[in-house]
């Protein structure tokens, strides 16, 4: 069974190969991004705890474990609490993930309008090109780290998917 995370830099295209892996291979997908924040009283968005996000997560596999699974985002420290047997490392050079992010299609899951989305490009393409220098759950470090420590089996992506890729890696079965 496909238990598979996939994780890397903002604008890497991790949410375009979940989207492909699950509609191909009839796999249930969880975008991180939508369990890992709550909304204070103040409007503000903040960090979930880790046992609250981890609860999601476990309700989401227990759900889902009998077709198998996609779970993706840029949070190492919950992709590292993920009981999965295989992991996708994006791993684009930073102009790559802005460019991605600068042609990315309306998120309707994330934002009311496309307008609300392009409005936040800017504050996006900065914590992108801070991917490097961060050193916290979302920084190359930590992605780095979660790649290396991963028993399953794994792949490193160094530029855009290219046709076939995915094919490949479903070849092995």
């Amino acid at each position: 069974m496909k238990k598979i995370i996939i994780f890397g830099n903002s604008g890497s295209g991790k949410s375009t190969l979940a989207k492909k892996l699950c509609s191909d291979n009839n796999l249930a997908h969880l975008d991180l991004d939508l369990i890992a924040w709550v909304t204070t009283s103040l409007g503000m968005p903040q960090r979930m705890s880790l046992s609250d996000s981890k609860r999601k997560i476990d309700n989401f596999i227990d759900k889902n474990n009998h077709k198998g699974w996609v779970i993706e985002g840029c949070y190492a420290d919950l992709l590292a609490i993920v009981d999965a047997n295989e992991a996708i490392y994006m791993d684009l050079p930073i102009g790559l993930c802005v460019e991605n992010a600068k042609n990315r299609p309306w998120e309707a899951h994330k934002y009311e309008t496309k307008k609300a989305q392009d409005d936040n490009l800017d504050m996006l393409i900065n914590w992108i090109q801070d991917y490097d220098k961060r050193r916290d759950t979302f920084s190359k470090l930590a992605h780095t780290e979660l790649f290396e420590q991963f028993n399953g089996d794994k792949v490193r992506c160094l530029t855009n998917l290219e046709e076939g890729f995915i094919e490949r890696q479903f070849e092995k079965e």
